[in-house]
């Protein structure tokens, strides 16, 4: 291959310097509906089972759910066919590690925490509304101890989920705020 050619294959293989504008507007829409999702659950959790409103209020918790597994499954494809730029080599190899990692369980609780969600409505006997637009498919018939089961994980995960958001939170602020060295900026392009 000739110095020219390759030169403009390296530049045409390089990691990009920041995200595709799909993959930030997927991270900020996921990211908004997560953060309403979390506070309906917890809104819901106020009241007691029988009272007005409470039915309305989970049926746009797992609608809400159930579009966050479909966008995150969008994510992960969008993602697994566009590299991710990478971060700069000043930032130690233990801390690029642990951002991957957490990037990786991020993107697993936003598949498993709506899905223990749907699979604890499923058990429970309660089909699962898409926003009015139809029901989704029946995995599981009613069964009490996997209700119970997955409305434990189901709990659990959104809580594993909130405190490591605030970590990525925190860890955002700190390249922005601290190191200032321009790695939120790949998530801000427009």
């Amino acid at each position: 291959m000739s110095v020219p050619a390759q030169a403009s294959y390296a530049v045409a293989t390089a990691r990009p310097t920041s995200y595709t504008k799909v993959a930030v507007a997927m991270h900020w829409l996921i990211a908004l509906l997560i953060f309403s999702n979390v506070g309906l659950g917890f809104f819901m959790e106020t009241f007691p089972k029988k009272a007005p409103g409470h039915d309305e209020v989970l049926f746009y918790h797992a609608s809400l759910g159930s579009l966050i597994f479909m966008l995150a499954v969008f994510r992960l494809f969008w993602r697994s066919t566009h590299k991710p730029p990478a971060l700069p080599a000043h930032i130690p190899s233990w801390q690029q590690k642990l951002a991957h990692t957490l990037h990786w369980v991020l993107y697993s609780l936003m598949l498993l925490v709506p899905l223990t969600g749907y699979l604890h409505r499923m058990a429970g006997g309660h089909p699962v509304s898409f926003f009015g637009i139809g029901f989704l498919p029946v995995l599981v018939g009613k069964d009490e101890p996997l209700r119970l089961l997955t409305d434990t994980l189901h709990v659990s995960l959104v809580w594993v989920l909130c405190i490591l958001v605030v970590g990525h939170l925190g860890a955002a602020l700190k390249h922005r705020l601290i190191d200032r060295d321009g790695v939120i900026q790949r998530m801000l392009r427009v």
